[in-house]
């Protein structure tokens, strides 16, 4: 049996408290852990959270740093190389699901720091893309 390591579990944890958070503002979760594969199984992009609030579906990356101390802050781990993959398995979904892709849906950022045992969540809604 594969052990997970630190940070994965520092990551689900982070899932945990996002989907809470989500809960308490009044977010539906329709899925959790969607992996967007292609033709030939491989695996091509994955999202943590999709949530519905009002007629708008997100798709929800969830960035969880324990002591931050570095240069970054979670959120900006979100690169323009993660933001496409994204995007396109945001658009997978919804193909998936038969949505129309000019249906209402966005990419937020849930970015979450735990630091002597408090919690700070920042919930950065409707990502801009390149």
């Amino acid at each position: 049996m594969k052990k997970r390591n630190k940070q994965g579990k520092i990551g689900k944890w982070g899932e945990e408290v996002a989907v809470k958070y989500l809960h308490q503002k009044g977010y539906k979760v329709l899925e959790r852990n969607y992996y967007f594969r292609d033709c030939r199984n491989l695996k091509r992009g994955e999202i943590d959270i999709i949530a519905k609030k009002d007629d708008v579906v997100s798709f929800i990356e969830v960035k969880t740093l324990k002591n931050p101390g570095e240069l970054i802050s979670p959120e900006e781990k979100v690169n323009a190389i993660k933001r496409r993959k994204l995007r396109r398995t945001a658009e997978s979904w919804l193909i998936k699901k038969k949505i129309p892709l000019d249906s209402k849906w966005q990419i937020d950022v849930i970015a979450i720091e735990l630091r002597d045992k408090k919690v700070k969540i920042n919930h950065f809604k409707n990502v801009v893309f390149e």
